[in-house]
């Protein structure tokens, strides 16, 4: 490890659609040395590696060369490169979901408790501006419930995974980490196999969170709507931007002889500083290396989110539509 107020050396394993931004972000980050970046695709991590100066390695001669590292390559490859770079003690980003199936959980979990490295999951909305300013007023709100809508067209790249397991996992997360509980019951359905498919979360608390996630809609939504006794918030992920609706007032004004309806509330829009959510997460990442603490996004964490989105798959493909998460 480096000595203090020295830049963590880094890299990033599979340099594709999202990998390359990890490693511009490294490269732009004051706190972080990128050493260089591998890929299957050779040619591709050439390509990175070029642009940025460092140098395309195989993976065990970048595991060798870093203290840290970004696993972005596909889900159903995160166990076994998370355990290699543990193996070696490199501290760890694996992006979300934490990993292809719940069966390989307990084991990762197991080797992650036993590693000497901190091992981050890759929740990028967690760092979202509006998220982290409305982190600073949550816990004054009595929840009762909350909306969210993750929507947008198909982009140009593949995706495999469904609409649940790749956008609404995000919502998903988010509303475990505000409401700091697990979902006892799910309801689901979805059409086009989770292409387009939408949720209700229950939770012992007595809290409901309602969640959509679209491939097939054409406009780019991503929203999150809190109905608290105190207000009702409105969170812009796109715009980062927050609204809070106070002391709605509802009553009948009389003006030159006809009755007209009025009601009007108080609007705040608390100032949140913009800027890069990846930025933002990955700088928390590699303070978090360097300090050897707990990430902001633990394995848990990401463990928590992947249980509630195969809970929500599953229910939305069968005719039953709900399913138990957990049970006094």
């Amino acid at each position: 490890m480096p000595h203090k107020d020295e830049p963590i050396d880094v890299g990033v394993i599979g340099v594709g659609s999202m990998g390359q931004h990890h490693a511009r972000v490294y490269d732009e980050l004051p706190n972080a040395n990128l050493v260089g970046v591998t890929d299957v695709d050779e040619t591709q991590a050439e390509e990175i590696a070029a642009k940025h100066g460092v140098k395309e390695l195989d993976r065990e001669a970048l595991l060798q060369a870093v203290d840290a590292v970004s696993v972005v390559v596909p889900t159903q490859f995160h166990y076994d490169v998370v355990t290699q770079c543990l193996d070696v003690n490199v501290g760890t980003f694996v992006e979300k979901p934490v990993l292809e199936t719940l069966e390989q959980a307990d084991a990762l979990q197991s080797r992650v408790e036993r590693a000497d490295v901190p091992v981050q999951v890759g929740h990028i909305e967690r760092f979202n501006p509006a998220v982290l300013q409305l982190a600073e007023f949550i816990d004054d709100l009595s929840i009762v419930s909350l909306r969210a809508q993750r929507l947008g067209p198909q982009p140009d790249r593949t995706i495999e995974d469904s609409a649940v397991l790749d956008l609404m996992i995000h919502d998903i997360d988010i509303v475990l980490s505000l409401l700091g509980e697990m979902p006892t019951t799910t309801q689901s359905a979805g059409v086009e196999k989770n292409r387009h498919a939408s949720a209700l979360l229950e939770f012992d608390s007595g809290v409901m969170a309602s969640l959509t996630a679209s491939r097939k809609t054409q406009r780019k939504v991503r929203t999150l709507e809190i109905t608290a006794e105190e207000c009702f918030v409105e969170l812009d992920y796109i715009e980062q931007s927050l609204e809070i609706h106070r002391n709605s007032v509802p009553e009948y004004i009389e003006q030159n002889g006809d009755v007209r309806f009025k009601h009007e509330s108080i609007v705040e829009r608390p100032t949140v500083h913009n800027a890069e959510p990846l930025r933002n997460e990955l700088e928390s990442f590699v303070d978090t290396v360097d300090a050897h603490r707990i990430p902001e996004v633990t394995v848990q964490d990401g463990i928590n989110a992947l249980r509630v989105a195969e809970a929500i798959e599953t229910t939305a493909l069968e005719e039953t539509g709900r399913m138990v998460i957990a049970d006094d």
